[in-house]
């Protein structure tokens, strides 16, 4: 008995709305990588260094071979702790001494040191003068070499910074007198070590090129 072309056009289209719905299955999914997944599992770029910022010496090859010497007696030296320090250290001293402070100045500075910065603050007060010091920009402090020798250990630190200093007269007419420089030092820096002080001294100063 033959079909009926009514019955023939309902069954195709049963048949034809199953394989519709089986190809929406397989190609309506998402299969493989897709675009946006690949976007995120792209790395994030790193972010770029500011060429101002201070160069993590600790790090540097150089300065680790310098610190050898030192790291040989006293294993726990730590150079980035250490020139953190020296950092704070150099700002205080040179502001206590542009100031004639020098109840700051004697435990941060050897006998010899002290010395030497007292007679240039005396000089100053015999002329009636006064000082301040400004950092127009925190220094730079890179530590050039570490050692010991007996129970005494000796640090290296070139300083660059740039200063403004106003000296003042205590002649009222004579004009403020204002200065930029742009100044670089190496300092050296000793402790004793096995002492129950860590910290260390201002043994020495000296012109570094710039």
């Amino acid at each position: 008995m033959p079909v009926p072309a009514q019955v023939q056009i309902v069954i195709f289209a049963v048949i034809a709305a199953i394989v519709l719905f089986q190809l929406y299955n397989v190609l309506g999914k998402k299969v493989g990588r897709q675009p946006e997944e690949d976007a995120r599992a792209q790395p994030q770029a790193p972010a770029q260094a500011d060429p101002a910022a201070p160069r993590p010496a600790a790090l540097d090859a150089v300065t680790l071979s310098s610190i050898a010497g030192l790291k040989a007696r006293d294993p726990n030296f730590d150079p980035v702790r250490f020139l953190e320090g020296a950092r704070q250290a150099h700002e205080t001293i040179v502001r206590a001494y542009a100031a004639g402070d020098r109840d700051t100045l004697r435990p941060l500075l050897t006998p010899k040191v002290m010395e030497s910065f007292e007679a240039g603050i005396a000089a100053r007060e015999a002329r009636g003068e006064t000082e301040e010091a400004e950092f127009l920009h925190p220094a730079r402090a890179d530590l050039e070499l570490a050692t010991a020798e007996e129970n005494r250990a000796t640090a290296k630190v070139r300083f660059l910074a740039e200063l403004r200093n106003k000296v003042r007269s205590a002649d009222p007419s004579v004009e403020e007198q204002i200065e930029d420089r742009r100044v670089a030092e190496v300092w050296t820096f000793e402790r004793t070590l096995g002492a129950s002080d860590p910290n260390w001294v201002l043994a020495r100063t000296e012109p570094a090129a710039a």
